[in-house]
């Protein structure tokens, strides 16, 4: 009873402190740079900065040891939700060659994802699979005559069922077709892959490439 007891004051401790840190951060201190951070009580973390034309992103999971808060990046946990490209948001260099459908995943004017397993379905109910590589590009050969009616799509090694989508006209025609996710988090490298945080009182301080970043709620 007694070790038992002794084990659940120690979690509710870890859990008290880990909570104390939880919050939303903002960078303090550094002209013409926006950064934040936010420290979930579940223990995600979603870390932002921005300076001139670049951004940069890391998500994850975070835990407190003592006076330092440890983040771990990892990609997102949930599927993504795809939708296809309005026609203005495309910028297609070259059709595909003969006898080929192409499916192009990514994010309009931020870059492409790789990893995507597409399902290609054609008038004819015949279904064809191909993985997206690092262009973002999954392409299939196909029987003369068939034409592309249905795209199904999910991460490569996914257990969810494939989010289906109607392959316009004009796409079906050209037999090319661009799918756009709902999160840059899906198509950036993450900044980094573990950082540390000492706490200070109120504030968070973060080492990044020999910068000294103080964060405040």
């Amino acid at each position: 009873m007694k070790k038992w007891l002794g084990t659940s004051l120690l979690l509710l401790a870890a859990a008290v402190q880990a909570g104390e840190v939880a919050g939303h951060y903002y960078l303090s201190g550094v002209r013409e740079v926006g950064s934040e951070l936010l420290l979930r009580p579940d223990g995600a973390f979603q870390w932002m900065i921005s300076y001139g034309s670049v951004d940069r992103f890391a998500q994850g999971r975070w835990q407190r040891q003592g006076d330092k808060v440890q983040l771990k990046a990892s990609a997102p946990e949930a599927e993504p939700v795809y939708r296809v490209f309005d026609e203005g948001e495309l910028n297609l260099r070259k059709p595909p060659a003969d006898g080929r459908w192409v499916a192009i995943v990514g994010m309009p004017r931020v870059g492409p994802m790789s990893g995507v397993e597409v399902h290609f379905v054609g008038q004819s109910g015949r279904e064809l699979r191909a993985v997206t590589d690092r262009n973002g590009d999954a392409q299939v050969t196909v029987p003369a005559g068939d034409s592309w009616v249905r795209a199904g799509l999910r991460r490569a090694g996914s257990q969810a069922a494939p989010q289906w989508l109607a392959v316009p006209e004009a796409r079906s025609r050209e037999r090319i077709a661009a799918f756009a996710v709902d999160d840059t988090a899906y198509v950036l490298p993450q900044a980094f892959r573990e950082a540390t945080l000492r706490v200070e009182g109120e504030a968070l301080l973060m080492e990044l490439e020999g910068q000294a970043l103080r964060y405040q709620r």
